[in-house]
């Protein structure tokens, strides 16, 4: 038995060819890209700023964990074909359901804010107000859920995410050191202080974030996708949870290349106009399109996580592709989001406590969700021979097992801090 599933790759390789994996993109690319959002912009721009390059290792790491995740999530959808909202209800009990999602829908409010937050701010910098571009840009997200099919919605998805393309050529404005970043890659460069453990376990929260497996799942569901299907939907969901961490990367680098060693961001915007002076204009405006189009990207994939796994859980009927009179639950959760995301975001208070807070606080929650995904991996009830194997169940284990204990130091470095203890 094979350790992530009985399907054989290889064999896929020769029967489908490249063209067919360029047309497997989807639901894996979608929901990892979504994870470099305005606050993932926010946490790997603080990253470069306060650490340089040092926390490259470290996101090779979290790349590790992405991918773990990310399969697990996409192969129960693919073979049980429920989304885990149904999964976490069938096979637990009704409060470990409710803890779920109090925990889903805990940080995905905050994210669909600052989501909005980080279109208004992007465009502020083309010198579009955010009093125009948020209410325009929500309306078009919700007509786009609202009005069109799953594999429409999922196709623009995949356009929006062609902006992240921006970062690696804003990187090399800013003239990175290779031979730093190659060491930076390769070898561990950790600092023992509060503010580094705090911005890691921020940046596990921006990168393996509770929503992205809850929509993973789900979009897998919803675009049809089934045992059969699955040895390309698994290169989508591997290739995608790569390549987002290459960009989220890239972030790193090129912040950390301009304005590295000057301490953490005011806001995500300043993170594109620091690069100014170092990178000049054009890293500016390639780095604020990369955040327009990476915060409307998860606009319309947070608010969906959080509408699939609700409606899920309670047994209605949940589809883009479905009408508001077939799903008035899940389009009408969607639509909520939207408004309330959209309205906050233009209160005028400074955002990047937020941005940044609800990275760290996806980071404390996620070990539920994941722990969640793990069990139901390795249950034979649900998977049969698609079940976690041997090496695949220990590699798994050991990411929620890491992942939790950085949610546990950040919790006792901050009540250390409340007594002023340690530095």
């Amino acid at each position: 038995m094979k350790d992530s599933g009985s399907t054989d790759l290889s064999t896929t390789k020769v029967k489908y060819g490249f063209l067919a994996y360029l047309a497997a993109a989807g639901p894996g690319l979608v929901a990892a890209n979504a994870g470099n959002d305005a606050g993932g912009v926010a946490t790997y721009a603080s990253a470069g700023s306060q650490f340089g390059y040092r926390t490259l290792f470290f996101m090779v790491l979290v790349t590790v964990g992405l991918v773990v995740m990310q399969e697990m999530a996409a192969r129960l959808g693919a073979f049980s074909g429920k989304g885990l909202g149904s999964l976490i209800r069938e096979e637990f009990s009704v409060r470990f359901t409710a803890l779920a999602l109090v925990s889903l829908l805990i940080t995905n409010l905050g994210l669909v804010v600052s989501e909005f937050a980080g279109i208004g701010a992007s465009l502020g910098i083309f010198g579009v107000s955010r009093y125009i571009s948020v209410p325009i840009a929500a309306v078009v997200i919700w007509s786009l859920v609202m009005l069109g099919s799953y594999k429409y919605a999922e196709r623009v998805f995949l356009v929006l995410s062609l902006a992240f393309f921006a970062y690696p050529i804003a990187a090399l404005f800013g003239h990175p050191n290779f031979k730093e970043i190659a060491s930076n890659l390769v070898i561990p460069h950790f600092i023992a202080s509060r503010a580094y453990i705090y911005l890691a376990v921020g940046l596990i929260g921006t990168t393996i974030s509770p929503y992205m497996q809850l929509y993973g799942a789900s979009g897998v569901v919803d675009r049809g996708i089934g045992p059969d299907e699955y040895p390309l939907e698994r290169v989508d969901a591997v290739g995608g949870a790569i390549f987002a961490n290459i960009i989220s990367m890239f972030m790193i680098i090129a912040t950390g290349a301009a304005i590295g060693g000057s301490g953490p961001l005011a806001s995500a915007s300043q993170a594109a106009l620091a690069l100014k002076p170092v990178a000049g204009p054009a890293a500016v405006y390639l780095f604020a399109a990369g955040l327009l189009g990476a915060s409307a990207l998860a606009a319309a994939v947070v608010p969906l996580s959080s509408s699939y796994a609700l409606a899920e859980a309670a047994g209605f009927e949940r589809s883009v592709s479905r009408s508001f009179k077939d799903a008035p639950v899940f389009l009408g959760l969607f639509t909520f989001q939207i408004i309330v995301g959209a309205v906050i975001s233009l209160v005028p208070v400074n955002l990047i406590v937020m941005l940044v807070f609800s990275q760290v606080l996806q980071g404390i929650i996620a070990p539920i969700i994941l722990v969640f995904i793990l069990i139901l991996a390795n249950k034979s009830s649900v998977l049969g021979a698609a079940r976690n194997g041997p090496i695949f169940k220990v590699v798994a284990t050991v990411v929620v097992v890491g992942v939790s204990a950085m949610s546990i130091l950040l919790l006792v470095q901050t009540v250390l801090g409340w007594f002023h203890i340690g530095g």
